[in-house]
């Protein structure tokens, strides 16, 4: 009789997705809120924004099963430090949005093929040991700086920040889509998504605060990421959220 070994991860539901979707935009407008609005630059903000991801990470590591708050308070660093990283190197580094975009694809593929070499699997439901958990939050922190970088990308290529937000939610439906009627691999499907759920909370946070002359709806950054912030905290403390699970000796689907 096999037993149930718990992740330290979420499992995959709906309202996973809807607290991840909240988080990634609260990302953008929290960044953007520091770097810009308190006018502390990117690279200042990201070295905050970095410090409190590099002590959430820990607190998580160390943590012995799945607490959900201090799970979406990592995301939310990371995806905070994602948006003034790729702000960074998109504009102060010059390298703009296709390149950075094109980077940062490097690295998130780098990191899953060497998190499966070294594991076997990238399936969430085995973050339970440090090892697995460095894997994790490095492809986490990959994709969301990936994920700012595409938005921007889509934004500026002429589409707006409303037209980057329906493509890539477009986009996630068509992975939906897949999930439910195809017999794609999951956990390939899964990582596909949490990519593309950053560029549309990217898109979708730039649609809020940005002026009205660029596109936006010009609403205030620190209300914003208030709001988010409340909407994100609520969720998870009025929605019950249970760890992932894996069969002990099995090996989930790659």
């Amino acid at each position: 009789m096999s037993s149930v070994i718990e992740s330290k991860v979420p499992a995959v539901t709906l309202l996973f997705w809807l607290i991840k979707i909240a988080a990634t935009t609260l990302g953008e407008t929290g960044g953007d809120t520091l770097s810009m609005t308190l006018d502390l630059g990117y690279l200042l903000s990201t070295a905050v924004f970095l410090a409190l991801l590099i002590a959430l990470v820990v607190a998580q590591v160390r943590a012995r099963r799945f607490h959900p708050l201090l799970y979406w308070a990592t995301i939310i660093a990371s995806t905070t430090a994602g948006t003034t990283l790729a702000d960074f190197a998109d504009r102060s580094l010059g390298i703009g949005y296709l390149g950075g975009s094109l980077l940062l694809a490097a690295w998130v593929f780098i990191s899953l093929v060497t998190w499966y070499r070294t594991e076997g699997t990238i399936a969430v439901a085995t973050v339970n040991s440090p090892r697995v958990e460095a894997f994790y939050w490095t492809t986490i922190t990959c994709s969301q700086t990936l994920g700012t970088a595409l938005g921007d990308w889509a934004a500026d290529s002429g589409l707006g920040y409303g037209g980057g937000a329906l493509l890539f939610g477009a986009l996630l439906a068509l992975l939906a889509a897949a999930y439910f009627f195809t017999r794609s691999s999951r956990v390939g499907l899964f990582w596909a998504a949490f990519i593309l759920t950053r560029p549309l909370g990217a898109t979708v946070g730039d649609f809020f605060d940005k002026a009205p002359a660029q596109g936006g709806l010009g609403v205030s950054r620190p209300l914003a990421t208030a709001v988010l912030a409340v909407l994100v905290v609520a969720c998870v403390l009025c929605f019950r959220q249970k760890a992932a699970t894996a069969a002990h000796g099995s090996r989930p689907a790659s």
